[in-house]
């Protein structure tokens, strides 16, 4: 229990510690306010030049009082300590920082990086920064709308005031800045595309599903199907491996029966034998 208590807020404060580095260095120097709290931190310290991580931390913890009020206890205490700990680590870095780069592109580019990654571990660990999850999910409870649309609406609002006080220009950096930290959180918590799916339908599948242990050495999975045209049953073979494998798996199933139909799909994350084991703190 301590083992995974540690790792877990261990997790947290090393994604706190990433993202930070990323809104410090490249977003807030370049007047990208990339959505959420950070976003509206970083327009009103180009406005009043009042420390961004004192006003993430004066935006926040309202927000986390009125969210354990009203929501219940989601947002917990990995939850306050990422927030908290967030805040702390922007004003540090924005001491420290120097501009790593004066190209907006680059700055967006890097920062919505880093910002995803930092993000991304800090979920897996279990915990967040706060900010726009619980203003997502506060909206999402009073008005008839989803907590995705809602959080589209946040950060939407951050952006368009971005836009009102930077120009144009900085709002549409800032909409690629936030593309790319959402599509990098999916990559940390979902993994990359590095294992291919195969459901293969075919007259002989004892024969294709030996040949495939055999030579690659992988698990097979035999699943009960029915054709709707003919509403006969068929025997669905289901095998996951990896990408240098699909061309021996096609290989495999064409000299056994050419006839055969398959279908190759992207797999996020494979847990388990012959894969990645399953992590003690998911």
């Amino acid at each position: 229990m301590a083992r995974r208590i540690i790792l877990g807020y261990g997790g947290v404060l090393l994604g706190v510690v990433i993202t930070a580095f990323g809104v410090s260095f490249f977003l807030i120097p370049a007047k990208i306010a990339a959505g959420g709290v950070s976003g509206l931190a970083t327009v009103i310290y180009h406005l009043a030049r009042f420390p961004a991580g004192v006003t993430m931390l004066l935006l926040n913890v309202p927000l986390f009082i009125l969210s354990w009020r009203v929501l219940g206890s989601m947002f917990g205490a990995k939850t306050l300590f990422g927030t908290i700990a967030l805040s702390l680590f922007v004003d540090l870095f924005n001491r420290l920082a120097v501009p790593m780069t004066g190209d907006l592109l680059l700055a967006a580019i890097y920062g919505g990086v880093f910002s995803g990654i930092g993000l991304g571990i800090a979920f897996r660990s279990g915990g967040s920064t706060g900010g726009t999850d619980m203003a997502a999910q506060l909206l999402a409870r009073y008005f008839p709308t989803s907590v995705g649309q809602a959080l589209l609406i946040v950060d939407g609002v951050v952006i368009l005031l971005a836009g009102a006080a930077f120009g144009l220009e900085l709002a549409m950096y800032a909409l690629i800045a936030v593309f790319i930290s959402t599509k990098t959180i999916d990559v940390v918590q979902e993994g990359q595309n590095y294992a291919k799916a195969c459901l293969i339908i075919s007259n002989h599948p004892e024969q294709i599903g030996q040949a495939i242990m055999r030579q690659l050495e992988r698990g097979v999975t035999s699943l009960d199907g029915k054709g709707f045209y003919t509403q006969q049953g068929k025997e669905v073979l289901l095998v996951i491996v990896s990408r240098m494998e699909i061309g021996s798996i096609k290989r495999i199933v064409a000299e056994i029966d050419s006839r055969a139909f398959v279908i190759i799909h992207d797999v996020h994350e494979v847990l388990g034998e012959g894969f990645r084991r399953l992590p003690d703190n998911p």
